[in-house]
């Protein structure tokens, strides 16, 4: 793996000084939001870790090379809607990466990459879960069991919330992923701040999330997800986006979609029947997410120290 990856100058000399790092996936430029917005929120997400102390580290595959760290003519690149960018999950990269191609890194695909180049922290806007219908279609996506694998804590706004939230902290629960509330006590949902379910475990600091973090790993244990609720200012009503996730379902249903092109789909109509303001609390949190993961990667990098 090591030998695939081509670390930039500023995180090369990051991680041999033992300076906090945050991973950030690539997705989000390529697929998870329209141009300008992806390239303009892919910057802001960096700056907010560099604001809060830490350095960022944007992961993608880039002609056949695992990128950690990437440069403007990259990033520019996947954001262009005309581009030919694949979406990369765990089973894409070896076969990108051989092909020599680009490609765009998801929730389990950027865990797999910043571990292998010693990165601890991932903040992301909301990981793939159990889709609404898997009992028919098995549509659950790679991310839950990335979780229960790889050693990275991920610091997401819960699930997105086209899924199926009930099932997909079931299936968390039942690969023994902690699912940490940052200062809430229920899952949130997504554009939502708060759903009807309960967490078993909050944590109000980056210290507190570190301890834990460091804890569970010298116990041989994998992944954490740490959910961060979407920016009040930002949020929308749970209500509202449920009727609006009906709707996008039901158009979805008589295109035939499906796959890995359900969720952008989806996303899209919410966009659209929101007029906009799913895009602006996206946007919110995924640059919010950033600032909470900067943070803990710095109390991480503090209890190394000591």
């Amino acid at each position: 793996m090591r030998n695939a990856l081509t670390l930039s100058a500023e995180i090369r000399a990051a991680l041999a000084d033992g300076m906090p790092v945050v991973a950030l996936e690539s997705t989000v430029i390529a697929h998870g939001l329209p141009h300008p917005d992806n390239l303009e929120t892919s910057q802001a997400m960096e700056q907010a870790v560099r604001d809060a102390g830490a350095v960022p580290a944007t992961i993608a595959v880039v002609d056949g090379r695992i990128r950690v760290g990437l440069s403007e003519e990259d990033r520019a690149h996947l954001a262009d809607p005309e581009a030919d960018i694949a979406k990369l999950s765990r089973r894409d990269i070896a076969a990108c990466v051989v092909a020599g191609g680009t490609g765009a890194t998801t929730v389990s695909a950027t865990m797999i990459c910043a571990q292998a180049a010693g990165i601890e922290v991932f903040a992301t806007g909301g990981i793939g879960g159990v889709h609404r219908g898997a009992v028919e279609t098995m549509d659950i996506s790679a991310d839950l069991l990335e979780l229960s694998r790889t050693p990275v804590l991920t610091v997401a706004s819960g699930a997105k919330s086209i899924l199926d939230l009930p099932k997909t902290l079931e299936y968390l629960e039942t690969q023994g992923v902690p699912v940490l509330g940052y200062q809430t006590d229920t899952l949130p949902a997504f554009h939502s701040r708060a759903s009807d379910l309960p967490l078993d475990h909050r944590v109000d600091t980056p210290e507190q999330a570190a301890r834990i973090a460091r804890l569970h790993w010298s116990l041989g244990l994998g992944g954490l997800l740490l959910c961060n609720p979407v920016p009040e200012d930002a949020a929308l009503a749970l209500g509202e986006v449920e009727t609006w996730i009906d709707a996008a379902l039901a158009e979805a249903g008589q295109a035939g979609i499906a796959g890995k092109t359900v969720t952008p789909f989806l996303l899209s109509r919410i966009a659209k029947s929101s007029g906009g303001r799913s895009l602006t609390a996206n946007r919110a949190l995924l640059i919010d997410n950033a600032r909470v993961g900067a943070e803990i990667a710095i109390a991480l990098s503090q209890r190394n120290d000591g």
